[in-house]
């Protein structure tokens, strides 16, 4: 491996290695005797991931504004380009995934945590890893988190049954510390996958870190908040973790407001009150 990529590109970039030799796709390399000999065509680029326009008419309302305040997101590489498995299933995805033990946080789990939900769901919810009661049940949001999302879901006139969730990580962080990069690389490609077989109209990120990842940026969670992107050939929308309303309810008005823009997304209408 090349000692001049950085730490993080280097991680990533094996993690990738790791994932596609799990899959049988044999060796990534370049003849470097064939360098410039011959003229190879660009592969096709899926559509990157861009900001839905809210901001453009302030931003341009004002020259002193940044051309641009949301996630600036890179070209896919070709990695990411090559994750999509052809006649893939859920089933086949949580088969490969096995009993993993690529990332460190499998030496502390409990039960691995690959999701649940409609496989055919319009709507996927994506958080950022398991807890402590989702690892002793196997299954995502079963806390005092998850029974906040159930109400939030019941909310825009659905059911769990519905739609289908799941999280970037499989295993529990120890303490219910936030996922290293190392890990996210790892275990991401299966996110990946499952959210490419269920095909949703629109995708929620629950949290800084299911937003960072899907849409590959540093930035906080409060900069992109509430903006559509275009993700996959399906829509993103980021908005807080059930977890920090827990902390923080009043910024449940905030979530709502987000939430509504998904009902106005998937023509769905609110739960009416039972008064």
């Amino acid at each position: 491996m090349d000692s001049r990529l950085p730490d993080t590109s280097r991680e990533k970039l094996e993690a990738w290695l790791r994932y596609y030799d799990d899959l049988n796709l044999g060796e990534f390399f370049i003849d470097r005797r064939t360098m410039g000999k011959r003229s190879v065509k660009p592969a096709a680029v899926p559509l990157q991931t861009t900001a839905v326009a809210p901001l453009a008419a302030a931003a341009a309302a004002t020259s002193a504004a940044p051309a641009n305040i949301l996630p600036v997101v890179q070209a896919v590489s070709l990695f990411e380009a090559l994750d999509r498995v052809e006649g893939d299933t859920l089933e086949l995805v949580r088969e490969n995934l096995g009993e993993c033990t690529r990332c460190r946080l499998h030496k502390q789990r409990n039960k691995i945590v690959f999701g649940v939900g409609n496989s055919r769901a319009e709507l996927v919810f994506v958080g950022e890893g398991p807890g402590h009661d989702e690892d002793v049940q196997g299954l995502p949001f079963v806390g005092r988190a998850g029974k906040l999302l159930t109400q939030m879901i019941e909310a825009m006139g659905l059911q769990r049954e519905d739609v289908y969730i799941c999280n970037v990580v499989k295993c529990r962080p120890p303490e219910n510390r936030k996922p290293e990069d190392d890990e996210v690389a790892t275990c991401s490609p299966y996110l990946y996958r499952q959210l490419d077989v269920i095909a949703p109209k629109a995708i929620v990120c629950l949290g800084g870190v299911a937003a960072q990842t899907l849409l590959k940026t540093k930035d906080p969670i409060s900069r992109f908040r509430g903006n559509w992107f275009d993700f996959r050939n399906t829509k993103l929308l980021a908005t807080y973790h059930p977890a920090y309303l827990l902390r923080n309810p009043n910024a449940k008005g905030e979530v709502w407001k987000d939430l509504q823009k998904v009902m106005a997304f998937l023509g769905l209408q609110p739960k009416k009150s039972s008064r």
